[in-house]
């Protein structure tokens, strides 16, 4: 089976080709506020380096979120219109479980828990934590404050990860359990093997109704272009 990966919902636009348990081709970039122009030319890119034609994908899976608002809007729509197109079923993987299932494949030895983070603005995150089985605490958006992970940085290791978790440090890495993985970086190649497992099991997505995890309303900034309100 053929399963195009989409990940979109934070600053980080990647896209992979993943068939019968091998990622055949990944792209991806860190660069602000582009998911819109690149990730077609990125789904192009994967199809043509795996050697495939896009009639041969049987699934297209996307991540669900929480995250970027227009990032998660940008990638559902992608994915929708793929499926609608080539007629396969959609998939979708929380951004949080991508996080960390892409940290435990990269660490194969590690036997800690992982607690992906996702900026929120201001000291909130959106995050959870997982050990390789399951997740271990549910997502959520909050303010991290002191003590708020101590019954879990008691028990063992947890480390760390992504574009939320450099602002926490002043409060959770004087704990001596507490790991940071400074040079984690999210991409779509997470979603593979979960992506997969969903599809084996028919635990496809109603491509009419799907919507991205928000987790938080959004709200609008002001503009900052003289004459518009």
């Amino acid at each position: 089976m053929t399963i195009l990966l989409l990940e979109t919902a934070t600053q980080v636009c990647s896209v992979a080709m993943f068939r019968d348990g091998v990622v055949l081709a990944y792209v991806r970039s860190d660069e602000p506020n582009a998911h819109s122009s690149k990730l077609a030319v990125f789904i192009n890119e994967v199809v043509e380096r795996s050697s495939l034609k896009i009639k041969d994908i049987d699934a297209v899976c996307v991540s669900s979120g929480p995250g970027s608002y227009t990032g998660l809007r940008i990638g559902v729509s992608s994915a929708k219109g793929l499926c609608y197109a080539l007629g396969v079923p959609l998939l979708s993987v929380p951004t949080l479980q991508n996080m960390a299932n892409l940290y435990f494949l990269q660490n194969p030895d590690y036997d800690g828990l992982v607690c992906p983070m996702i900026d929120a603005r201001r000291m909130e995150c959106y995050t959870a934590l997982f050990c390789r089985e399951k997740q271990v605490r549910d997502t959520a958006a909050e303010v991290v404050e002191p003590g708020i992970y101590d019954s879990f940085l008691d028990r063992g290791l947890v480390t760390f990860i992504g574009d939320g978790a450099e602002k926490t440090k002043p409060i959770l890495e004087q704990h001596p359990n507490a790991r940071y993985a400074d040079d984690f970086q999210i991409d779509a190649c997470g979603m593979a093997t979960i992506a997969m497992k969903k599809l084996e099991k028919g635990e496809v997505e109603d491509v009419a109704y799907f919507e991205p995890y928000y987790l938080k309303d959004f709200v609008a900034k002001k503009s900052v272009v003289h004459g518009l309100r």
